[in-house]
């Protein structure tokens, strides 16, 4: 004898119609056509509900296998759960009991960002750091440029959302769909600019030389007294238009030169303050996952931003310059953050 099929799911839903209405088992078997054995089966095992789910227990490790995977983990930054657990020798362990396991001992982070560092340049960080130590960093003005995207970092378009909400859309442009590149300067409690670089202008020594010459010296270094003019110290870094042949005899002709233009080491963005100015602005202007459908919008934003930094934010970064020095002497020209 063959074996019968299955309750379908529209006699399911025909059961639990009759139910309400009141019919007996005997009944619903007889309008559905079906063994009143199956019809019973159905009403008992739907009124126990479902069994529920027995939770197994986590695969244990041993004391031994724990202090191996600690020394793994600290050996191997960045590794996966899988690769640290199978340089131990460990098998078997689930991902979850993996992931548990490591979170007790340590966290998830991105790798940090930083330029290369030979020796030699660190022994040019040190011998810049003791030739500054004494200088009064009130009188030097730190410049650099930022480029800004429309997009922003991808990294930071993630956030909290509502359980039942959707992700909102971020839209995909190509390279970034373009950017500004941004020119600022800040001294003592003082912020310079921010100036726009003309879209489509590439920065080689003319260009930069002339740029300056449009924003920075007729705009503000023009106004200033000739006493602050004699004391003042231009900072820049080592970018080929900066560091030029062509751009140095061009601002020597200005009157920033020998002393007046600071020296600077390479590979060094960690000591320049104005970088941490950068932060404040892009976590302004792409808080939130922000993007941008022009490049005069950002850049409205970039200036909006900057007007919303105070002095005292800027006078917090130009003094911390002692402390950056110390910290490259304490540790022999190496890279010490921002």
């Amino acid at each position: 004898m063959g074996q019968k099929k299955d309750l379908t799911g529209s006699e399911k839903s025909k059961i639990v119609r009759y139910l309400a209405e009141g019919c007996s088992s005997l009944k619903i078997a007889k309008l559905l056509k079906r063994d009143h054995r199956t019809i019973k089966r159905f009403i008992q095992n739907s009124q126990q509900g479902r069994k529920k789910r027995v939770e197994k227990p986590r695969c244990k490790i041993t004391a031994h296998e724990l202090r191996k995977v600690k020394r793994a983990a600290a050996k191997m930054p960045l590794a996966t759960s899988l690769a640290i657990f199978q340089s131990c020798n460990i098998t078997g362990v689930p991902k979850s009991t993996r992931c548990a396991i490591l979170r007790d001992m340590a966290k998830v982070r991105k790798a940090e960002r930083r330029p290369p560092l030979n020796k030699t340049h660190k022994l040019k960080r040190q011998d810049w750091a003791k030739k500054y130590l004494k200088t009064d960093f009130s009188k030097v003005l730190w410049t650099d440029e930022m480029r800004v995207s429309l997009d922003g970092p991808d990294g930071w378009a993630r956030g909290w959302i509502s359980k039942g909400q959707r992700a909102p859309v971020r839209l995909r442009l190509q390279q970034g769909g373009g950017g500004v590149l941004v020119w600022a300067g800040i001294i003592k409690d003082e912020l310079v600019g921010p100036f726009r670089v003309e879209d489509g202008v590439k920065l080689n020594s003319q260009s930069y030389c002339q740029f300056l010459e449009d924003t920075f010296f007729k705009q503000w270094y023009r106004k200033k007294s000739a006493s602050f003019k004699k004391n003042m110290i231009f900072m820049q870094d080592n970018a080929p238009s900066h560091a030029s042949k062509y751009s140095t005899a061009w601002l020597a002709r200005k009157g920033i030169k020998e002393e007046k233009l600071m020296t600077w080491p390479p590979c060094s963005p960690d000591l320049n303050p104005i970088e941490n100015l950068w932060s404040i602005i892009k976590c302004e202007i792409y808080k939130e996952g922000k993007q941008y459908t022009s490049l005069n919008s950002v850049w409205e934003a970039v200036v909006a931003a900057a007007r919303n930094v105070d002095g005292e934010q800027i006078k917090t970064l130009t003094e911390s310059i002692d402390g950056r020095l110390l910290s490259v002497l304490a540790k022999k020209g190496g890279y010490i953050g921002r």
